[in-house]
């Protein structure tokens, strides 16, 4: 049934009162009932409204959803794609080379094949030569060196007691499966989830050399290995806390605390030269120790094997790619169909060699009058934020002090990291695409190791400057705006500069609002962890917070019957939403002080635009339980609600759905 918008019902009915206004009915003189007047469509649903011609033209999805900024993700990606083709064909200097061979070589699909095993047999080889349990450490170590964690994860992270620095994690791993509940859960669930996963590794055992007949046996001792490390593991939810993670240790005293596993050894041939690591679970670790001891050698070999192969499985011959997608692809992700050649190799190589794809890309797709432009934005929005702080009503004088001197000092950092590693990858050549992966993932293991030591923590970002992103850095009190989010639907070329505040000024005041919110305000304006907020200063964000779950609960949650939002899931990301159109508008307005009607017009169609989407009846059920974000239709209607501004520019009445009334209004910064 096709929607009724009120305007078009309004007009109709207006005109058949006109056709039928004859003398006899006049004659009557019956007096017609007096209507309520139409309200716009500008005013009953700008997201409808703004986002019609790309509602119409991407229907529902069967599975997942489609989205507009998801769209700039595809988009990015063929842009990947086609600058790896001209690398491929014509480079134009070393890094293109590089990037040019490694993607030819995972392209051609023959010589892969032809491969098999070979890109992994000088690990296998090594693996095979374990004699004694002396030699198991050292093979730990080797592997960990190629990007490639097994017992155990390491890696560099915040210390959080000194922000400008990493230190490295000693944190559980080693397993092939997600969650350590699924080795001990007896349901049937789990109980034929873990009858696949001895399929799999089965599968692997026997591509990376195991006979037959000894395929149950090694299979079960892997298993078995993996069991006990998952028996003393934490859970994901406990894991997934920074806080419980962190355990600052003298590195010169793990020798002796694990004596077995030679970590000082380990870390040597890491690279990593640091007098702190943090080891926040002992008893795992203890674990570990007396399993290198305790364990015969033949079933860590049998394990180390089957990480190996699972692990550099996507990169190797059809029969081990086929193996990992059913069981990984299709069983865990839930993903239908395998990727295409292209694009598993694409993915391949930004796992491996990301930053130095990056560099290429960014160099490619990005101007220098454009990064100008969005930087000179960023800084208006930044200014803007400050005032609103010195305006505020609710926050306190020294939490006021505080966040300017917090907003004073952010970096910003637009296109690619300021502060970079070395991001050229060795020659790698057109030979073996799987030996270019473990020449690449080496690598990149080694810049990754270079982060930990004193001063390290602002090199590089967790984001690629090939993908979509505009984000905080809580930790480095950082801005980031990579190089490919600034184009359509967030900077477009060919867009006005109040729908450029509207998108990309208003996403940069999303994420600004998140260095002086709740969480915010547990780093200061210094870099320490403190929480620089009175409880005055907490009461009233709860409130403010209180409110807006309140008001956004109201709202249905679109493809999910009878279901409303979220709105204590949602709250936070909801309130930097109202903060960003505050602030954003505020400060388009300073910097286009005679915009006109229509311009004041688009400033609110390029927020509207960055929140299109389609979701299929599952995907829509699963954001309704576990998204942190609102639907794109409140994303875009809800904080314009809030905003006097937007009534004035579309002539919208307080009461009216786009224009709550004063007393509804929330206000955060304005």
């Amino acid at each position: 049934m096709p929607t009724v918008r009120p305007l078009t019902l309004a007009l109709a009915l207006s005109l058949v009162a006109v056709l039928s206004s004859t003398d006899a009915d006049a004659a009557r003189k019956k007096k017609a009932p007096a209507r309520a007047p139409a309200v716009s469509a500008a005013c009953t649903d700008f997201y409808e409204l703004s986002n019609a011609d790309w509602l119409k033209a991407n229907p529902v999805p069967q599975t997942g959803a489609t989205t507009a900024l998801g769209q700039l993700a595809d988009n990015t990606r063929n842009q990947q794609r086609q600058l790896l083709d001209r690398a491929m064909n014509s480079p134009q200097g070393n890094v293109q080379k590089l990037l040019g061979d490694f993607w030819a070589s995972g392209l051609d699909e023959a010589a892969v094949e032809a491969d098999g095993s070979k890109p992994i047999a000088p690990l296998l080889t090594r693996i095979n030569a374990i004699k004694k349990a002396k030699d198991i450490p050292a093979s730990i170590a080797a592997l960990h060196q190629v990007g490639i964690p097994v017992a155990f994860n390491f890696a560099p992270d915040v210390d959080l007691k000194a922000l400008d620095r990493h230190i490295g994690y000693f944190m559980q791993g080693g397993t092939g499966l997600p969650d350590p509940a699924f080795y001990t859960r007896t349901d049937a669930d789990t109980v034929a989830l873990m009858g696949r996963y001895r399929a799999y590794v089965k599968q692997i055992l026997a591509l990376t050399g195991t006979p037959a007949a000894q395929l149950d046996a090694e299979s079960a001792l892997v298993i078995q290995l993996e069991t006990e490390l998952a028996r003393s593991a934490q859970s994901v939810a406990n894991i997934n806390n920074p806080f419980n993670n962190y355990a600052p240790v003298a590195t010169k005293d793990l020798n002796s605390r694990y004596r077995n596993l030679q970590l000082d050894a380990f870390l040597k041939a890491q690279g990593v030269k640091d007098d702190l690591v943090s080891l926040a679970d002992p008893a795992l670790f203890q674990q570990i120790n007396a399993m290198v001891g305790r364990l015969p050698a033949n079933q860590w070999k049998a394990y180390l094997r089957w990480r190996v192969g699972d692990s550099m499985a996507p990169y190797l011959s059809k029969a081990y790619r086929d193996a990992e997608f059913e069981f990984r692809g299709r069983l865990l992700r839930g993903q239908v169909m395998a990727p295409t050649r292209a694009d598993a190799v694409l993915d391949a190589i930004n796992v491996a060699a990301g930053p130095m794809l990056g560099h290429e890309y960014a160099n490619t797709y990005l101007s220098r009058d454009v990064r100008r432009q969005a930087a000179v934005m960023v800084d208006q929005v930044r200014e803007t934020q400050i005032a609103a702080v010195k305006r505020s009503t609710w926050l306190s004088p020294e939490a006021k002090t505080e966040a300017e001197e917090k907003l004073g000092a952010m970096k910003i950092e637009i296109g690619t990291p300021l502060r970079d590693l070395d991001y050229t990858v060795q020659p790698m050549g057109r030979g073996s695409f799987g030996g270019n992966m473990l020449i690449a993932s080496t690598w990149r293991h080694t810049q990754e190791m270079k982060r930990i030591g004193k001063g390290n923590a602002d090199r590089r970002w967790d984001v690629l400057p090939q993908q979509p992103a505009i984000s905080y850095d809580i930790a480095q009190n950082r801005l980031i705006v990579t190089a490919a989010a600034l184009q359509g639907p967030i900077f477009a070329s060919t867009a006005s500069n109040a729908e450029k505040f509207g998108a990309f000024g208003g996403l940069v005041a999303h994420e600004v609002s998140r260095a002086i919110d709740i969480k915010g305000a547990m780093i200061d304006a210094k870099g320490e962890l403190r929480s620089w907020w009175s409880p005055a200063d907490k009461s009233a964000w709860t409130l403010l917070g209180d409110r807006v779950a309140s008001q956004y609960a109201g709202y249905a949650f679109p493809g999910v019957k009878d279901a409303k939002v979220n709105g204590q899931l949602t709250r936070d990301e909801n309130m930097a939403d109202i903060s960003a159109v505050e602030i954003a508008w505020e400060a388009f307005n300073t910097n286009q002080a005679n915009a006109t009607p229509a311009d004041k017009q688009a400033f609110f169609k390029g927020w509207a635009g960055l929140w299109p989407q389609q979701l299929s009846p599952n995907e829509a059920v699963q954001r309704l339980a576990a998204d942190v974000r609102a639907p794109g239709r409140w994303r875009t209607n809800a904080p314009l609600a809030n905003l006097p501004a937007f009534g004035e520019a579309y002539s919208c009445k307080p009461g009216q759905p786009m224009q709550r009334t004063e007393a509804e209004q929330i206000k955060i910064w304005r």
